[in-house]
Order: structure tokens, then sequence, then C-alpha cells
């Protein structure tokens, strides 16, 4: 699936993830490959994700929200 993260300032992500985890603002969640559509919100955590060629990446966010939809995954983070 395709990822974007996207901060007010600049574009920290994007690319081909095989999975992602997020600090959702009631838990958090694991996102695969033809994932339902939702959007949910973040709290201050860590983004983890695994790219197609199993390089994992961490981002620290503040807080956002998160567009799941036909394997495009949108996160506009603080």
């Amino acid at each position: 699936m395709n990822l974007e993260i996207i901060t007010p300032d600049k574009k920290l992500f994007e690319g081909q993830v095989k999975s992602a985890v997020f600090p959702g603002s009631e838990g958090s969640f694991g996102l695969m490959n033809n994932h339902a559509a939702m959007i949910a919100t973040l709290k201050k955590g860590n983004i983890e994700l695994i790219e197609e060629n199993n390089t994992s990446h961490t981002f620290e966010v503040k807080g956002g929200v998160v567009e799941v939809f036909k394997n495009k995954v949108i996160v506009l983070a603080e």
C-alpha cells in the first residue's frame, strides 16, 4: 500500500509499505495491504512502518489524522 506522512512543514515519508502501526487516540492500531477504508485520529507517539524491502522506519508525531482508502494511506501529522 502507498503511505504518505505529511506535516505542516514537509513530507516526512512517501512510499510503498507492507505494514504500519499508529498511535491512535483510542489505542494503537495496525494497517496492512487491502485494509478497509477508515479515518482515525492520532495521539502523541510513534508511527512504525515496514517498507516492501523490509526496511523499517519510526516517526514521532504529536497527533494528527489518518485516512485509509483503496490501499492509499495519508497521514496528516503534527
